[in-house]
């Protein structure tokens, strides 16, 4: 018998449980950090796994294995090894545990409360024995609208399992809400004109906005979690001409530009293939970063259709030429792109784009990307900004304690069910879950 595994993740509409317009936008410059997760299979008085030996041993693999679609291969790629995930135990996981609790209603906080009593009877406490804790829980009987749900930020994780195994997408995803981020939606803006925008559908840029984890995280989560610092991104207060390298992957030069607009930022970055990531995608892309929130940021897309990972449109079909914004009087406008970089004009305070050199004051040859699945810290340390700019800064955030080693504090509000205390963010109504069960 060959029981279904999970299906693939497409992101709709809405945001389900998430209980706050905007989530917490403390930029950081991270230093690296070495994050020690417990997963935990749990059943219920009245719910067992069906196979708990096949979830014993595909668990392990799907946060810890070598291969590029683990959890911890992913987050050590996207954060050029900023950030480690390692095991809390040395058996990778503990489980199953039963639960004096039914399985119905799909009590998560329930859930929580009485696996962290189980820790605790065992030894286990948060913060020095582990600073993540990932619930998995066969999904048959739960009722749960949602494959998975997260505390953002914060450090618990429930996974609804269906099978066997659960994968990348959807434990990523949880554990990027883990991380500050909230479901990343899109903007169309007809025309370019930012002043002319309506919230439609999602990125597609990022595991947060449906884009599977071949497209990482886009810039503005980068800045989030500290990730791009080191002249990596740069704050623009001039106007000039801008090289940018490819958003993922290793090499030197600026990645990101962030661009005050009004109370808001416009992050602009360059989507290229490097490493395991963004074979998919391509080109300029731009982001609306809402009050300073980087994890709250919404794609700008300027035409009517949208790439996703499964439809055949071009891997540039929404990237960027030209955005303008008269009423903070802001233009940008693409150069040139392609080839593993892209020039970028950006007239601020009312400046003319025409009038603006097309050519980078600074023409250094750039380092190419580098084709490597797991990128080291030393990558993201340079300082080449390739700019024209003489006063700009380093875009970096400060504040992210929920990504210190021992657990950090994070911004939280009471689960109404108990068993902890954070925002919550879930797939229900937003997450898109397609299950398919064989039976051979």
């Amino acid at each position: 018998m060959k029981l279904s595994a999970l299906g693939r993740i497409a992101l709709a509409t809405g945001i389900a449980v998430l209980t706050t317009a905007a989530l917490p936008g403390t930029p950081a410059t991270a230093a690296p950090v070495k994050k020690k997760i417990l997963p935990v299979l749990v059943e219920f008085s009245d719910a067992s796994f069906q196979f708990p030996e096949q979830v014993k041993a595909s668990t392990p693999d799907t946060y810890f294995g070598a291969k590029k679609d683990s959890v911890s291969s992913f987050l050590s790629e996207v954060s050029r090894g900023q950030y480690t995930m390692v095991p809390a135990v040395k058996e990778k996981l503990i489980g199953p545990i039963k639960l004096d609790l039914t399985a119905g209603g799909c009590q998560h906080g329930e859930i929580n409360k009485l696996t962290r009593a189980e820790l605790t009877k065992r030894g286990l406490v948060e913060g020095k024995d582990y600073d993540s804790l990932s619930m998995v829980f066969p999904a048959q009987k739960t009722n749960c609208p949602w494959a998975g749900l997260a505390t953002v930020p914060g450090g618990t994780t429930w996974i609804n399992l269906y099978g066997t195994a659960s994968g990348l997408d959807v434990v990523g995803h949880e554990l990027g809400h883990n991380l500050g981020f909230a479901h990343q939606g899109r903007l169309m803006c007809t025309g370019g004109k930012l002043t002319a925008c309506k919230s439609d559908g999602t990125s597609a840029k990022s595991i947060m906005g449906g884009g599977g984890w071949l497209s990482g995280f886009s810039a503005p989560e980068l800045i989030r979690a500290g990730w791009l610092s080191g002249g990596t991104s740069l704050k623009v207060s001039k106007s000039g001409t801008y090289t940018l390298r490819p958003l993922h992957g290793t090499g030197s030069g600026t990645r990101a530009l962030d661009i005050a607009l009004g109370k808001d930022r416009l992050v602009i970055e360059y989507r290229h293939a490097a490493g395991n990531l963004d074979a998919k995608i391509e080109g300029v892309h731009a982001y609306r970063v809402p009050n300073g929130a980087y994890g709250s940021s919404s794609m700008i897309d300027t035409t009517t259709k949208n790439k996703t990972p499964s439809n055949g449109e071009a891997a540039n079909t929404d990237a960027i030429t030209t955005l303008t914004d008269k009423t903070n009087k802001v233009s940008v406008a693409v150069v040139s792109s392609g080839g593993g970089q892209a020039r970028i004009k950006v007239a601020l305070n009312g400046d003319s784009l025409s009038a603006i050199d097309a050519a980078p004051s600074k023409s250094a040859t750039p380092t190419p990307s580098a084709a490597t699945p797991t990128p080291t810290a030393s990558a993201s340390a340079s300082t080449d900004t390739e700019a024209v700019t003489d006063d700009s800064e380093a875009a970096t955030e400060s504040g992210s304690e929920e990504l210190t080693a021992a657990g950090g504090r994070s911004t939280t509000l009471p689960l109404a069910a108990g068993g902890g205390a954070a925002v919550l963010a879930a797939g229900a109504g937003f997450l898109l879950l397609k299950r398919r069960r064989r039976r051979a």
